[in-house]
């Protein structure tokens, strides 16, 4: 797990919104999960039972954060990967809400909530990051380099950017 007071300098460029630009381009639920610390409800998330290969992106701003490798079926409901893609990706804090002790998973570049880490996961790292689907976009393997779910491209971008 990261320190909570790991430099910013090694990670990827800074993405800023005002809650507004979120709302405007997120789902309502996408928003309460990712902007205000939400949970969604186990085993209703579009991704909680995906077995394709592919990687999973920040749903907020595109960053690659999972493999399909590390993606196993921890029986909670919700998409539980053991690793991480690149330790850049994702900061790690912790999180004493709702009288709990846990470390919570964030964007490094948007800063979205995205659930918590749990020590116990599989070999070999010990980890489950416990991810909520809405937090979240799916990219096939074989997918082009570049290319995006549309829908979700125009949410990043937000309502009042062309899609050039």
């Amino acid at each position: 797990m990261t320190s909570e007071g790991s430099s910013r300098d090694e990670g990827p460029p800074r993405v800023d919104r005002s809650a507004e630009e979120w709302k405007a381009c997120l789902s309502p639920e996408a928003f309460q999960v990712t902007r205000k610390s939400g949970t969604e409800r186990p085993f209703s998330g579009p991704l909680w039972d995906e077995k394709r290969e592919g990687t999973y992106h920040c749903v907020c701003c595109g960053l690659p954060l999972f493999s399909s490798r590390d993606k196993y079926d921890s029986g909670t409901g919700w998409p539980s990967f053991s690793d991480v893609l690149e330790r850049t990706h994702v900061n790690e804090r912790e999180d004493r809400s709702l009288f709990m002790r846990r470390t919570e998973v964030t964007c490094t570049a948007c800063e979205a909530h995205l659930g918590h880490v749990f020590p116990d996961g599989p070999p070999p790292t010990g980890f489950r990051y416990c991810i909520n689907s809405v937090a979240l976009e799916f990219h096939p393997a074989g997918e082009e380099e570049g290319s995006e779910n549309p829908t979700a491209s125009r949410e990043r971008r937000g309502p009042d950017e062309s899609s050039a």
